[in-house]
């Protein structure tokens, strides 16, 4: 019977770069946030973080992978799937750093905005082909649905505005899940 075979010292270099790139893209999104500040977090030099990485593009890349973890909308009545996805990513932006990360580097770079329409094309759009009524239209209406998740996140996360902050969920739910609904099951106007 042979031994496990113990972690390599690069998984190690690998994981403290990416775990350091996380934070500092959050604290300082993509375009303040350096090679050089990343590899001191991570203790190692920073000739390291382009080895493994290449360019700070691809360490962003790397370091913000998202699953969203969408409801399964199946599982939901259709007239409440607006305000569960609401209230879904409320709970992903009080709980995850990495998303406030991307919606900065969305906003100031062109690789954080592809990664940006990266997640949101390749989850939030299957869930629009799901459930609205034109299939055609799934594009529009998921671009739709990301303008007021993305709008949210920005006004309540990123720039603090006080009357967004001070939003209980429910309200934030009772407000968005609503216009949420209508983009993703209302007749086409």
């Amino acid at each position: 019977m042979s031994s496990p075979t113990p972690p390599r010292r690069s998984d190690a270099t690998r994981a403290a770069i990416l775990h350091a790139a996380r934070e500092r893209f959050a604290l300082d999104g993509y375009d303040r946030a350096t090679i050089r500040a990343i590899a001191r977090d991570a203790r190692i030099d920073p000739s390291m973080v382009m080895r493994y990485y290449g360019s700070k593009e691809g360490l962003f890349t790397a370091a913000v992978t998202v699953d969203l973890r969408l409801p399964e909308v199946a599982a939901l009545p259709r007239d409440g799937v607006g305000a569960a996805l609401v209230r879904h990513f409320l709970s992903l932006w009080e709980k995850d750093d990495v998303l406030t990360a991307v919606l900065r580097a969305g906003a100031l770079s062109t690789a954080g905005a592809e990664r940006t329409r990266g997640i949101f094309r390749d989850q939030l759009l299957p869930v629009a082909r799901r459930i609205c009524p034109d299939p055609e239209q799934a594009p529009t209406r998921a671009a739709l649905v990301a303008s007021q998740l993305l709008g949210l996140a920005l006004t309540r996360y990123v720039l603090r505005i006080p009357s967004a902050v001070e939003l209980s969920e429910g309200e934030v739910v009772a407000w968005l899940g609503p216009t949420v609904q209508r983009y993703l099951t209302a007749p086409s106007p």
